[in-house]
């Protein structure tokens, strides 16, 4: 099986409260640093957040999280069988405040999605979802998707990938904290399955550029169209596409499959 290359400088970082101060002391909550410093520190993807978290967010993260969520400490191997009852697994990375993750959930119940993120209003927001729309496929893993990745998940344990509108650091010298990035993408596709589904969406022209170089140069995974795709039926429209057609830009959608 595959092992993952050494990683360069883009990682999701675990989220740090303000202050200092724990949200959920009593740990019923998501650990504002899981991984601590088991793990090497890298420059981040996107800033972590954990301020502004409503009553009713709160409320679902300390009910739900010890049951449907998962700390990434990256000390030991999920299961993910035990986790999802056997189903097919998606990961995504970065799902904002988690309605179009619930969307694709209600619509595809015999697929479990793990939604990785750092932003904890948006944990709490997508745990009320799943459960005020009885979406038992929904499981949420708090803190550095890299570690999830590298530490976390067997060899070929995912279906498929999603990272919708990632953060695209416009700014030149910001472009190594871009998420897609070789290093991630040669990681990444060691975990998935033979014909698992890698899908990238974003409205930022310059890195949909660099998105389709990247996956395409990565020799495990084949490109399912002739270079953006259509956009699938299934993504839902979400609140950051919005925006960015607001703005002028232009939506592009990439599908990659890992080959056997």
């Amino acid at each position: 099986m595959d092992e993952p290359r050494p990683l360069g400088a883009t990682a999701v970082s675990a989220a740090v409260p303000r202050r200092g101060k724990p949200m959920f002391p009593d740990g019923t909550g998501p650990a504002a640093d899981p991984a601590g410093s088991h793990h090497e520190r890298r420059i981040r993807s996107f800033q972590p957040r954990r301020s502004r978290v409503t009553a009713s967010q709160g409320e679902a993260l300390r009910r739900l999280w010890p049951t449907w969520g998962v700390d990434v400490d990256g000390l030991s191997r999920l299961d993910l069988d035990a986790f999802f009852g056997g189903l097919p697994v998606v990961l995504e990375i970065g799902f904002g405040m988690g309605e179009a993750t619930a969307q694709m959930a209600a619509a595809d119940p015999g697929t479990g999605i793990l939604g990785c993120d750092v932003h904890t209003p948006g944990q709490g927001s997508l745990l009320g979802l799943a459960e005020r729309n009885g979406l038992s496929n929904i499981r949420v893993a708090n803190g550095d998707a890299i570690i999830l990745l590298r530490e976390m998940l067997a060899p070929a344990s995912l279906a498929g990938l999603r990272v919708y509108f990632p953060d695209p650091w416009p700014k030149k010298r910001h472009h190594k904290r871009r998420l897609i990035q070789p290093e991630f993408v040669a990681l990444a596709t060691t975990r998935l399955a033979p014909g698992a589904l890698v899908h990238c969406a974003t409205d930022w022209e310059p890195y949909a550029e660099q998105m389709l170089e990247v996956l395409s140069a990565e020799p495990t995974l084949e490109n399912l169209h002739d270079g953006y795709a259509p956009r699938p039926d299934f993504r839902p429209f979400t609140r950051f596409e919005g925006q960015g057609l607001d703005k002028g830009h232009v939506v592009h959608d990439l599908l990659f499959r890992r080959r056997g």
